[in-house]
């Protein structure tokens, strides 16, 4: 159990395409959906770990948004810490890592752990919706703010990012498009396969929500999120190391060991585990810790 002795609180095949009348219902149907129940709101803290809540604007969505940081509460005004970027799965929000695991046990360790609002944007930049840029969000006006506002290394060797399902997706992805911001990636239960995913009616407010995210069934845009591709087109050589997991009952298991196979196949600094469990933080909880041993063992420390 972690302890909030010490800590303080502050604010700051391709997819089959749908004809056209289905789709406008869907989409229809799909703004109709009821607003999600609030959730509470509880940080898991650590002896020695603060919690900063901060509001910025981000100029690639044109308009506020929230992230959370752990840190450590003594930090000497000349040192400089790595930055972990801890993205959150569909349905959630920026407070799920706080309140749903012990990460705040790393910020001890000498780390600074962001974790930003994604929505359910699968954290790439909108086939559809011009005004969400969220992968232009994340590494554009997130990761400036964060160097600006908090003591963090600048690096690419002092960087991480690491996502549960859709986080894990966005945190693989960005590995593969942008090999030059981070260092380690980490997807856990990541949602590996969603560009390739068919339409499901017994989904169908998913399939909607891919289509506006990555395009039409088929298309380039979709094939350009697809990491199964990007995996096969990227330099092995240049690419963050990559650490997956997936839970032994879980559905995305088995596309998580295609990805893994691809990974080893091409030369791919990775590794790939399972445990027992499904797709919950029942099973996260246990794949968290091994996760950031890897962490550490490839980031370069507070200096």
């Amino acid at each position: 159990m972690s302890s909030k002795i010490g800590a303080s609180v502050e604010k700051m095949g391709p997819p089959r395409r749908l004809p056209i009348a289905v789709e406008v219902l869907t989409l229809t149907l799909a703004g109709c959906r009821a607003p999600s129940p609030a959730r509470s709101d509880r940080p898991r803290l650590a002896i020695g770990v603060v919690v900063r809540d901060v509001t910025f604007r981000s100029a690639a969505l044109g308009r506020e948004m929230p992230y959370r940081v752990f840190l450590p509460a003594q930090i000497p005004p000349d040192r400089r810490l790595p930055v972990v970027y801890l993205l959150h799965g569909r349905g959630t929000d920026f407070r799920e890592w706080s309140n749903d695991s012990d990460v705040a046990s790393y910020a001890a360790r000498g780390l600074i752990l962001v974790m930003p609002e994604g929505n359910s944007s699968y954290y790439t930049n909108s086939a559809t919706k011009p005004k969400d840029r969220y992968e232009d969000y994340l590494l554009e006006d997130l990761i400036p703010d964060v160097e600006a506002r908090f003591p963090a290394a600048t690096g690419r060797e002092s960087r991480a990012v690491i996502g549960v399902s859709m986080g894990g997706f966005g945190a693989v992805r960005l590995a593969l498009v942008r090999p030059e911001l981070f260092v380690f990636a980490g997807g856990i239960s990541a949602a590996i396969d969603a560009p390739t995913r068919r339409f499901n009616w017994r989904r169908w407010d998913q399939s909607v929500l891919f289509r506006s995210i990555f395009g039409p069934a088929g298309s380039e845009l979709r094939r350009n999120s697809d990491p199964f591709l990007l995996a096969r087109q990227a330099d092995p050589e240049k690419t963050p190391y990559i650490y997956l997991t997936a839970g032994e009952q879980e559905p995305l298991l088995e596309p998580n060991e295609r990805f893994a196979a691809i990974l080893k196949q091409r030369g791919f600094a990775s590794e790939f585990h399972t445990k027992p469990g499904g797709h919950d933080w029942n099973e996260w909880k246990m794949q968290v810790p091994g996760c950031f041993e890897s962490l550490f063992a490839h980031i370069k420390p507070w200096t």
